[in-house]
């Protein structure tokens, strides 16, 4: 696992809370993005813990590097933000769960596991702040529109997967995939992957 933080007492706080664990440990620090995904390269970790506001490369732009160039490797994002943008940004870019630091003690090892085991997670707080929008959502079901390639393709896109990967998983061609995305993301009416995770979060589409 790689810690990356840009205040040193941060990733310090983190190292001593998760070294306690005996199935976990930590191999690298990074300071920011850039520092991050030359560890990445050298190291090749299962997990990344990432702080979202960093300089040179914040998490969200290393996130999306990590999943692109090395898509085994699970991201959790860490952030003093309690914000659904960010929350969305991050998860789309590929990245299994979001941990406030405030609740960093309380949930992080629960995340931690979760993710371990192929699942993905919110810290309650936001999971609460992305689900009261729901109260406003329409009632009419969209997901009644896809066919059954194309809620097989949603269910993996959501849990991060990406085109090709997907492929591999249902044994399509990646233009199919490609394809079945634009789709989906048409009659969801979601203009991009974020909208699809926030739709997928607000009509218990996927598991938190």
């Amino acid at each position: 696992m790689i810690l990356a933080d840009d205040h040193q007492l941060v990733r310090e706080a983190l190292r001593a809370l998760l070294e306690k664990e005996a199935d976990l440990t930590i191999v690298g620090e990074a300071a920011d993005g850039r520092a991050l995904l030359q560890l990445a390269a050298e190291l090749q970790p299962d997990m990344v813990i990432i702080d979202i506001s960093m300089p040179d490369m914040d998490g969200i732009a290393a996130t999306r590097r990590l999943h692109a160039d090395y898509p085994s490797i699970k991201v959790i994002a860490l952030s003093m933000f309690c914000n659904p943008q960010y929350t969305l940004e991050i998860l789309a870019a590929g990245a299994s769960a979001y941990v406030t630091k405030a609740s960093a003690g309380e949930h992080l090892l629960l995340a931690i596991h979760e993710v371990a085991a192929n699942k993905r997670y919110l810290s309650p707080k936001i999971a609460a702040v992305l689900a009261g929008d729901s109260v406003h959502a329409k009632a009419t079901d969209y997901v009644s529109n896809l066919d059954r390639r194309e809620l097989d393709v949603m269910k993996l896109l959501v849990e991060g997967l990406t085109p090709s990967e997907i492929a591999d998983r249902l044994q399509l061609s990646e233009l199919t995939v490609e394809t079945d995305q634009r789709n989906i993301l048409q009659k969801l009416n979601c203009n991009n992957l974020a909208d699809l995770i926030k739709y997928a979060i607000l009509h218990g589409l996927t598991f938190f």
